[in-house]
């Protein structure tokens, strides 16, 4: 059953570029959206319907290689934070059944000294097509920086400097995933729970998804109710994950989301979506602000770090092995 709710739409430009009323009527806006849908629409956020087109060219390119030809850039250890991961990997927590889909991760490139450059594993090149290496990293780096502008806003509103979260994500751990959800020939001879991508919600601060190749992509609402999610040929579509969750004490909800699977007539065509994942650095702290605890809203989680908090959370999905 799905519900009829409206998932705000926000002109980025009003905030890095408008004047005082505008920047504070972007960030009230950002910050009432996360408190009651937990996504909003995005457009002005840096990504060109050119550069989007040839990303989305790229990623079907390789995804069409032959299997053996994929495996080659599988990188299982220490975690599947680079590279290809292949079907039957990813399993949403809690989940019995793994999601339908194959993906592939590329991370930060840390270009000035900053020492956290060797907690990171290298991105891994594709051979076959160079472009795919050059597209992918020009996106990372517009969503990455749109997401930081994103972060100020929901700074503001939070009532914290604006910078605050500046230092954090400043060669942070963001992960831009590209994701394949394969065609099926039928769901005769899946589990009864196999899904594109289960009922999950995001590790990271916020999340900035360029529009999907095709439907699916539904959140639950507050009262209960599974929403199709359609952006705009142009827009973004930005969520809350768990460590911003964390961090506001809930104040700022991460939403949970699926990818459903198609009706029959559109079964064997494919779906690509691409997401970037906003991490901050390993070392920040995600203790509860203090700003957003009171007696009507006591700590609700232990202390912890992005870093800690990542590990956990990979293990729980399969991502990385103990």
């Amino acid at each position: 059953m799905t519900a009829e709710i409206s998932i705000p739409h926000l002109n980025l430009n009003d905030y890095v570029h408008g004047n005082a009323e505008q920047k504070k009527k972007f960030s009230d806006a950002i910050g009432k959206a996360y408190n009651e849908t937990g996504f909003v629409t995005v457009s002005n956020h840096g990504m060109t319907k050119k550069l989007t087109d040839e990303l989305y060219a790229e990623v079907k390119k390789f995804f069409d290689l032959p299997e053996e030809s994929k495996l080659k850039y599988e990188r299982a250890k220490p975690a599947r934070q680079r590279g290809y991961i292949g079907k039957g990997i990813e399993i949403a927590k809690g989940a019995k059944t793994h999601d339908l889909k194959e993906f592939w991760q590329s991370g930060q490139v840390v270009t000035d000294n900053d020492p956290v450059k060797d907690e990171y594993p290298n991105n891994i090149q594709v051979a076959e097509f160079p472009r795919f290496n050059t597209v992918t990293q020009e996106v990372y780096q517009r969503l990455e920086e749109a997401g930081k502008h994103l972060l100020r806003a929901i700074a503001v509103y939070l009532k914290l400097p604006e910078n605050y979260f500046d230092d954090k994500v400043h060669n942070g751990n963001s992960i831009l995933r590209a994701i394949h959800y394969f065609p099926l020939e039928s769901t005769e001879n899946l589990p009864a729970d196999a899904v594109r991508a289960g009922a999950h919600e995001d590790i990271n601060l916020i999340t900035l998804l360029i529009g999907a190749s095709a439907d699916g992509l539904e959140l639950l609402t507050r009262d209960g109710k599974w929403f199709p999610v359609k952006a705009g040929a142009d827009d973004i579509v930005v969520n809350v994950g768990d460590m911003l969750q964390r961090l506001t004490n809930n104040k700022l909800r991460s939403t949970t989301h699926r990818v459903v699977n198609p009706p029959n007539e559109l079964m064997k065509m494919a779906r690509y979506s691409v997401p970037f994942f906003l991490h901050p650095k390993t070392s920040m702290d995600l203790t509860c602000l203090d700003s957003c605890i009171d007696s009507n809203h006591p700590k609700a989680y232990p202390d912890t770090t992005a870093g800690e908090y990542l590990n956990e959370r990979l293990l729980e999905i399969g991502l990385k092995t103990v």
